[in-house]
């Protein structure tokens, strides 16, 4: 029998992080194992308890989500946690800072029980999970920035077919639709995938959607 997906819950919030808890422990494969209302005590909770995965606010007193998620993600004695973002606000100033401190990936908190539990699942296998809302809003926001970036130097040594993986990642696509898009076979499309997280040294998908922000590769559109 495959071992309960650990999870730390932290929010500023007792009814929320209530909802969360029921929902977490009414989940099969599932187990809330923490509480933590300031972002100092999900980091220290993080540290002690080694959950799968934390379910952090982004907006909480004594420190807020994202530094919370910087101190979890660049401690190696905590290497194997990963970071669920939630906020209430789609807005790019929150989603993107969330990323690049080290979250695996954001979604908003009116996303559906349904969908927050499959996202939390995602996360828990070491694969990233944006909100397709906020995937759209990135994207639109680093298109207009686009004309001011360069490719980074990581960036060299991609083929241009991993290249054409990478925007579709950016993109917010998933294997089966970037195996569509591309005309290609799903086992086809996950080894370009490993290949990318090899190369560019991420540890999950939501990394490489900020590296495709970076480099000014996501906003050169999708593959046609």
């Amino acid at each position: 029998m495959a071992e309960a997906v650990r999870v730390l819950i932290a929010d500023d919030q007792a009814l929320l992080r209530g909802s969360f808890r029921l929902l977490v422990n009414s989940t099969p494969g599932m187990e809330a194992i923490g509480e933590a209302s300031d972002g100092a005590m999900a980091v220290e909770l993080a540290r002690r308890l080694k959950p799968d995965v934390v379910l952090m606010d982004l907006r909480m007193p004594v420190m807020d989500g994202i530094a919370a998620t910087r101190q979890i993600c660049s401690d190696e004695a905590m290497a194997g946690v990963r970071v669920l973002a939630l906020t209430m606000f789609d807005m790019d100033e929150y989603v993107y800072p969330a990323l690049q401190a080290g979250a695996s990936g954001f979604m908003l908190k009116d996303a559906s029980p349904s969908d927050l539990v499959a996202g939390i699942r995602v996360i828990a296998t070491g694969e990233g999970v944006l909100a397709p809302t906020v995937t759209r809003r990135l994207i639109g926001n680093f298109s207009r920035r686009s004309e001011a970036t360069r490719p980074a130097p990581r960036l060299v040594g991609l083929t241009k077919r991993e290249q054409e993986v990478l925007v579709l990642i950016a993109n917010g696509l998933s294997n089966a639709e970037i195996s569509e898009q591309l005309v290609i076979s799903l086992p086809t499309v996950k080894t370009h995938v490993s290949s990318l997280l090899a190369k560019l040294h991420a540890r999950d998908r939501a990394q490489l959607v900020i590296i495709a922000y970076e480099s000014g590769l996501a906003g050169r559109g999708m593959p046609t």
